[in-house]
């Protein structure tokens, strides 16, 4: 059995009907050992019946459902003996197609709600009978579907969940994937686990050890080409190829001098010749070249565009001297191929690098994207399993065009030199303070702005530096993180006497929306 009829021997399929969170529905099931994947409301259901899914999950989404050109999905989706579970949206869109009704709330519900459940569901089994949930929506169920019974309420929503326990049909209004609903996972485990009859075999020890043997009979005696930038992913990539098949794999590390600070030694440190893994590794320091790109250059996407082709033109020149490769490898992660509009429904956000048009400037074979099923957390895992020192594994997420766009107009080399320092500085500091694994993501940016300070009995004339903290479960919101004031107040005072060139810090405050995570 190959890997992919051992994952489709037990899969949950999640139905996208463009709502935001339809990846982290897909991530929650997986924290209960069960394979998932996210398709559009659009994809055809014969597609769907050829998986055969244990279960199928309908995400929320922005829609009435009672409008006329609303995403929608045929009835016969409820007939095929599958358990199906709809979430919000999904759960308004089950009682519409199925005969019952769906109207604009009297009501609008938004936020923590305290549900009144039926522990007797298989649903909210171990429940408790009052429990806070995340509610989001206008419209409300006025009506169930006929063979429907409630198995929960709010105050002010008389349909927070319905069930027709014989078809194994579940509705929940709320959302039970986001942290804010206090038993969503437990729900969710009852019905992946107990509903759908999952056994939970999805684990990363038995993802390496099949990705590893599928690896191995894929490559054969052949040549793989790997581009790796430092980060988790193409990292984690290059620990599982390393370990499937050694030599064969050559990785071409081209250090852009945008990287954090040290973080090219630390690559070297670990996969170069002096490293724990077995593969060939080139570094290619470059510098210089891309200070010379970059040269008078400020506007953002100008930037970013110049870094990705100066990158292809490097990682080309490198290929060339090495020759035909059979396989071409990439770190391509779960996310990046939904995010592309590969996989789901909801909005491109951006597109990415290593996703979509494959390069044609190395001659090979084809292309192998050993990490494409995996969301960034198992991605982490699979790294650690592999034996990649935590430090890596857990580094802190990082940029494409990297300091490129954490500094506020033209990248020269001193402007690189002063984010370094603050950066490190700054991760220095809250990982004194043990709030390294509780914040999302945190880094320090250079700001175009200079302003006046006094230093010992001398005016100055100085950069000012962001700092910026944020916790996210998705990426595509965040809230600025509460670094506590003390912590702050160091970091700011070491920044300042101990970067040349820094007279002030900031911290953002900003959420995303409206703003985003990086700067630029």
């Amino acid at each position: 059995m190959n890997m992919e009829e051992k994952l489709s021997a037990e899969k949950v399929i999640v139905i996208d009907f463009g709502g935001q969170y339809n990846q982290l529905v897909a991530r929650r099931v997986r924290e209960c050992n069960v394979y998932c994947e996210i398709y559009s409301y659009k994809t055809d259901i014969e597609q769907i019946k050829a998986m055969h899914p244990k279960g199928i999950i309908l995400t929320g989404g922005p829609n009435s459902c009672y409008e006329e050109n609303s995403p929608t999905y045929q009835k016969e989706l409820f007939e095929l003996g599958i358990p199906v579970l709809g979430l919000c949206y999904g759960a308004q869109l089950m009682m519409h197609v199925l005969g019952g009704k769906v109207e604009k709330a009297p009501v609008r519900e938004y936020g923590k709600i305290q549900v009144a459940v039926d522990s007797h569901s298989p649903l909210f089994a171990d429940v408790p009978e009052t429990t806070i949930c995340w509610m989001s929506h206008n419209d409300y169920i006025s009506q169930t579907a006929p063979g429907f019974s409630v198995c929960a309420h709010t105050a002010d929503c008389p349909v927070a969940a319905a069930e027709c326990a014989e078809k194994k049909l579940y509705a929940i209004q709320f959302h039970p994937e986001v942290l804010h609903t206090v038993e969503g996972t437990k729900m969710l485990y009852n019905f992946v686990r107990g509903v759908c009859g999952c056994t939970g075999a999805w684990r990363m020890d038995s993802f390496v050890e099949e990705s590893v043997r599928q690896i191995r009979e894929k490559v054969g005696s052949g040549k793989v080409l790997l581009a790796l930038s430092g980060g988790v992913d193409s990292s984690v990539a290059a620990g599982l190829l390393s370990k499937a098949i050694g030599k064969q794999l050559t990785c071409v590390f081209v250090d852009h001098g945008l990287l954090r600070k040290d973080e090219g030694d630390e690559v070297e440190a670990v996969f170069g010749p002096n490293g724990d893994f077995d593969l060939n590794f080139i570094r290619v320091n470059a510098q210089e070249r891309y200070y010379a790109k970059l040269a008078g250059v400020t506007e953002p996407e100008t930037k970013r565009k110049i870094i990705g082709e100066e990158f292809i033109r490097v990682f080309e020149e490198e290929a060339k001297k090495i020759g035909a490769v059979d396989f071409l490898a990439q770190g391509t992660i779960y996310p990046d191929v939904v995010e592309s509009g590969l996989g789901g429904e909801s909005a491109v956000i951006k597109s990415h690098h290593n996703v979509g048009g494959l390069p044609d400037y190395v001659d090979f074979k084809e292309i192998i994207e050993p990490l494409r099923d995996l969301f960034k957390d198992e991605v982490r895992k699979a790294g650690l399993e592999l034996g990649i020192p935590e430090r890596l594994v857990f580094r802190q997420p990082f940029p494409g065009p990297g300091l490129g766009i954490r500094i506020i107009g033209e990248v020269t080399a001193k402007k690189v030199r002063i984010v370094q320092e603050a950066d490190a500085i700054y991760r220095e500091e809250i990982a004194k303070a043990g709030l390294d694994r509780t914040i999302g993501q945190y880094f320090a940016a250079l700001t175009n702005m200079r302003s006046v300070g006094v230093m010992g009995d001398e005016r100055t004339y100085d950069y000012a530096v962001a700092l910026r903290a944020v916790n996210t479960v998705d990426f595509m919101t965040a809230e600025s993180a509460d670094v506590p004031f003390e912590v702050l107040q160091v970091v700011m005072s070491r920044i300042i006497n101990e970067v040349r060139g820094v007279n002030r810090v900031f911290y953002d405050l900003t959420s995303k929306p409206p703003g985003t995570i990086e700067f630029e």
